[in-house]
């Protein structure tokens, strides 16, 4: 119903991060790659919300979510799936995206000894 949000709200956060201060000049190469997380979630958050407006559980006015509509027991389905589903997804996200940036600096190393 709303798992999408999770992954959407590490997206914000992930942006908001990567534009501070302290992140422009880390030299920490998953610090410097928030902007491929930040893409990732972003990305997957469009995907699901398409899918969940295609199924009729999130419309364009308010209050957008459909379960909010149907009663307090559709809103604990739609938190207990924010909190199983979503969770699982961004947590998910993040791993793919820490094996990215890892093999990325994997390779990038390897390119610097043979030169």
């Amino acid at each position: 119903m709303a798992c999408f949000t999770v992954p959407l709200a590490a997206a914000a956060a992930a942006g908001a991060a990567r534009h501070s201060k302290t992140c422009r000049k880390s030299r920490n190469p998953f610090v410097s790659r928030l902007d491929w997380l930040a893409k990732m979630m972003l990305g997957g958050s469009f995907l699901l919300a398409i899918e969940h407006v295609w199924h009729g559980e999130v419309q364009f006015t308010f209050p957008f979510l459909t379960a909010v509509e149907e009663g307090p027991e559709a809103v604990s389905e739609m938190l207990r799936e924010m909190a199983t589903r979503g969770v699982a997804m961004a947590v998910a996200t993040v791993a793919a995206w820490a094996c990215m940036v890892a093999a990325a600096c994997t390779g990038a190393r390897k390119a610097a000894a043979h030169v």
